[in-house]
């Protein structure tokens, strides 16, 4: 199957039939009765079993507003609602899973080998903040070379802006950024011109304004455990499963998502069930859409491996990619001398590390970590193909997560930016970009939100006291660190479109274009093929990096110098399909500072 709009994928919430009926369903197990307001009116619904309350109705419209209402007049949204008529409190709407028509249904999406994805917030990609504002950008990123957008959660959440991590309603796109066919525009729209679209899912908590679940259904969450977001989720019980595996189902079937990203599965936890649920979320989608190509990625700070196994043919059983944090973090310590948090595992024996990651994808292998108490982290990784691991320099959380959401660029400087820009999108790893950086954006990227009252008040000081321990900031009040809910800490973290008429970011748009030029000409074809044990490290030095990874048909080199002197790096293998700076190509003695060199020897090479 190709989709599946129109197919009764959830036992949660309300569905329109081809016929009109509608069915409503809520899991209220604390409930002895519930009722469905429909357009002002209570009908009551029916036990069905195991908690679950029911009502089949007569043909009504698309549009039609409803809520539940529980048995002490407590009244609710649909906790599975596709599309609210306005905030996370109010009415949910029905909605036609059939209402869009698709110019792309036929689409079956790429390979993985052939992503370079682009991160993007729809509220802060572009001065109108809406999905449909968002089509009418994405043939820029196209012709750059892009050929994904990962889009940061749309779930709906509590007030007008915020990043997403903090949804409730699951199931129902963000109404400030429009409808739910405005999303499937989006989404046909990027089809159009090749490219992919995956989302961002929360499956590990519930944001805290807005979520009524634990009113009516507290069997929902897990007593014995908490995330640092909130309770944890009783996975192992039926109803909660089928919510989340409906809920993957739903947005790659009903929307055309060519995959998801899963959001800290490390809180993820499921030691109860016979199967542990992101297993059968995976296998659930793939066995749903066999003729898709369809890529699941992972956030897990854990480092492990299991979960991104191929099979004895090299095929993705379960999930595609994992999100490197270990690349990232050793670049930054590299590019700003940053020591504190999770950069203090990262400072010392820094080239070394950055070989390894280059070489085998994780740097933690079962190593003692500083960050983590001196605790063992991670498990070897040299066995799975480059291609499981997704690298960047910079993404919403490692921006984000600073207390003034300071881009790379303005703190490590161009120059060394872009030597590490060239390593990133050189590398057989799969690249990401966030939002902006393909121009050298400056503008900040924080925290932001739209709480109020006591809430708002213990999410902007718990903010300002997690950095004012920071040596960064002892000169600085910790007052001056960003509102997170104030408007203009979002106003001012929205990308600025303007400024790729200028020319610092034309010079930048075409270093990144002539990169991903060379990446799907040279190093994406021997990308498909790749085993496990490809990376081999030549050598490292001060400053220097030299590593080869042995490719289906072929070696890929990359030789790098970060340093500000010259230095004696051992020549790469093959054709140099790339040098920067330009002059590096030609370099007899060593290479010049801040330079990175590539090349590929097409001899038949022994696969790992």
């Amino acid at each position: 199957m190709t989709r599946q709009a129109g197919r009764e994928t959830s036992a949660w919430g309300a569905r329109l039939h081809k016929d009109g009926e509608a069915v409503f369903r809520l899991w209220a197990p604390a409930e002895q009765t519930v009722s469905a307001r429909i357009a002002g009116k209570d009908r009551p619904m029916q036990p069905a079993g195991d908690g679950w309350f029911e009502l089949r109705t007569d043909a009504l419209p698309a549009g039609t507003d409803y809520a539940f209402v529980l048995g002490d007049g407590m009244t609710v949204p649909d906790p599975a609602s596709r599309q609210q008529a306005d905030d996370v409190r109010g009415p949910s709407l029905l909605v036609d899973p059939n209402s869009y028509q698709w110019r792309n249904s036929d689409w079956r999406g790429r390979p993985w080998e052939e992503a370079v994805l682009y991160e993007l917030h729809v509220g802060a990609f572009t001065p109108q903040g809406a999905f449909r504002a968002a089509a009418d950008r994405l043939h820029e990123l196209a012709a750059l070379g892009v050929t994904a957008i990962e889009i940061m959660p749309v779930a709906q959440f509590g007030g007008e802006r915020g990043w997403g991590y903090d949804g409730v309603l699951l199931y129902a796109p963000h109404r400030a950024y429009g409808t739910p066919d405005d999303l499937r525009a989006l989404v046909d729209r990027a089809h159009d011109l090749g490219l992919m679209v995956l989302l961002d899912v929360v499956y590990n908590h519930f944001g805290p304004d807005g979520n009524y679940i634990g009113r009516y259904a507290p069997d929902f969450f897990d007593a014995e455990r908490h995330t640092p977001w909130g309770p944890g989720i009783a996975y192992h019980k039926s109803p909660v499963r089928r919510f989340f595996l409906d809920n993957a189902l739903y947005w790659i079937g009903e929307f055309m998502l060519d995959g998801l990203r899963f959001d800290a599965i490390d809180q993820i936890r499921d030691p109860a069930s016979p199967k542990e649920i992101l297993v059968e979320i995976a296998e659930t989608i793939r066995t749903a859409f066999p003729n898709r190509q369809i890529h699941l990625c992972t956030e897990d700070n854990r480092n492990i491996t299991r979960l991104h196994a191929r099979d004895e043919n090299g095929e993705v059983r379960l999930f595609t990619g994992e999100w490197n944090d270990d690349f990232h973090n050793v670049c930054h310590a590299i590019a700003t001398g940053e020591s504190e948090g999770y950069y203090a595992d990262f400072a010392l024996d820094r080239w070394r590390k950055l070989a390894r990651a280059l070489a085998e994808g994780f740097i933690y292998q079962g190593e003692s970590s500083e960050h983590a108490g001196g605790k063992p982290r991670g498990e070897p990784s040299a066995h799975l193909p480059p291609t499981a691991f997704i690298d960047f320099l910079q993404n919403h959380d490692q921006t984000g997560n600073r207390a003034f959401g300071e881009r790379l660029i303005s703190l490590a400087g161009p120059e060394l930016t872009r030597a590490l820009t060239a390593i990133l999108l050189l590398s057989p790893h799969i690249p990401l970009l966030f939002m902006g950086e393909e121009w050298g954006e400056t503008n900040p990227f924080c925290f932001f939100a739209d709480f109020h009252g006591e809430l708002a008040d213990k999410v902007r000081e718990g903010r300002r006291r997690e950095f004012a321990g920071f040596a960064a900031f002892a000169a600085t009040s910790v007052g001056s660190i960003p509102d997170p809910n104030a408007p203009s800490t979002f106003e001012a973290s929205k990308i600025d479109w303007g400024k790729i008429h200028t020319e610092d970011a034309k010079g930048w748009l075409t270093f990144i274009r002539v990169l991903l030029n060379v990446r799907h000409e040279h190093i994406v074809p021997l990308l498909a093929g790749a085993g496990g044990n490809a990376g081999e490290i030549i050598a490292v030095g001060d400053g220097v990096i030299a590593i080869n990874w042995h490719l289906h048909g072929g070696t890929l080199s990359l030789r790098a110098n970060l340093s500000q002197e010259q230095q004696a790096v051992p020549p790469p293998a093959g054709t140099i399909i790339y040098a920067y700076p330009a002059e590096a190509e030609q370099a007899q003695d060593g290479l010049p500072p801040r330079a990175v060199v590539a090349g590929i020897d097409l001899k038949p090479s022994v696969e790992a």
